[in-house]
């Protein structure tokens, strides 16, 4: 994950089972999810691009998508109960030594 990825929460109300199971499919390859239509996920701006065309494709008009974007201040202040959730960011997976 680069520097320029930020968290979002995306939650759906989608009214065909069909058009859900291809909506749940797509937030699945970016997102984890926290309750039943509620996923959160980390992605750069070519991610989030990509995943709004996606559901784009596969949705209809009268299906709904709500994308929010967190800053680092919001993810700071998120208030859980029961959840082992970490909304912090990943560590580097690689270290720079000189």
């Amino acid at each position: 994950m680069g520097a320029m990825d930020h968290w979002y929460l995306i939650s759906y109300d989608i009214r065909d089972d069909k058009r859900y199971r291809q909506a749940v499919k797509v937030i699945k390859g970016y997102a984890e999810r926290l309750q039943y239509s509620v996923f959160r996920c980390r992605l750069s701006p070519t991610q989030l691009e990509k995943i709004r065309l996606e559901l784009n494709q596969a949705l209809a008009d009268e299906d709904s998508i709500l994308i929010i974007s967190l800053c680092n201040r919001c993810v700071e202040r998120i208030a859980r109960t029961n959840s082992k959730t970490d909304w912090l960011p990943e560590p580097s997976s690689f270290l720079i030594l000189d």
